[in-house]
């Protein structure tokens, strides 16, 4: 078996039976990717199933088993992409010098985040993959605590701000604020309950600001 993922850039890594070489092959396993995320988008990831999978992307259950060893993986090489998504495209966003303070840098994490929900298929149920399984990874974190680490490092080179366990727990803390609020909003209407996003959005700043002020404000 093989994994695949960018694992050696952003730390994530899914199990493949075989780990595509070729350009068809390559374009076979997003296709089976945008199946699931299309179906999960539609019921949810809980009652996927393979044979779904397969239909969806005009594949043989053979296709996907070819690549996958199961359903589980399926869902997890889906949140692998996300976070891999989160890492080249997120990132650069966030450690842009248009962020003048910590709190824009924050601000454009979370704007991230919610847009992933309006805009990626998939992720309002499955988000970075952490609903599939809260245990932390090998590593020692769970996949929300690697974006978590990815925010830090941004804040720490950019904004000055001190690299201790204690703002890497705040802004996991931060990020799953914003993530139940935003989550609970998707779940009664597909296109996001306003009020939940912005209570999400306010609860996670004003979680931050309590511990590290607020630096639009002026001494």
């Amino acid at each position: 078996m093989s994994s695949l993922i960018d694992g050696e850039s952003t730390g994530v890594t899914t199990v493949l039976r075989n780990e595509p070489v070729q350009a068809r092959s390559a374009a076979r396993l997003t296709s089976l990717l945008d199946a699931t995320a299309s179906v999960v988008a539609e019921i949810g990831y809980e009652r996927l199933t393979t044979a779904m999978i397969a239909e969806r992307a005009g594949s043989s259950i053979g296709t996907v088993y070819r690549y996958f060893p199961d359903r589980l993986a399926v869902l997890n090489a889906l949140t692998a992409r996300s976070l891999a998504r989160f890492m080249t495209e997120g990132v650069p966003r966030i450690d842009s010098p248009e962020n003048t303070t910590w709190l824009d840098a924050i601000d454009v994490t979370l704007d991230y985040w919610v847009d992933a929900f309006l805009s990626e298929p998939g992720f309002a149920s499955l988000r970075f993959g952490d609903v599939l399984d809260l245990r932390p990874r090998p590593e020692g974190q769970t996949n929300n605590g690697l974006v978590a680490s990815a925010v830090v490092s941004v804040l720490t080179t950019r904004h000055g701000m001190e690299s201790d366990g204690d703002l890497q727990f705040h802004i996991e803390v931060a990020l799953e604020l914003c993530d139940a609020a935003v989550a609970r909003g998707f779940a009664l209407d597909p296109k996001g309950d306003d009020r939940f996003t912005t209570a999400g959005l306010t609860t996670a700043k004003n979680y931050l600001i309590d511990f590290y002020g607020d630096p639009r404000v002026t001494k």
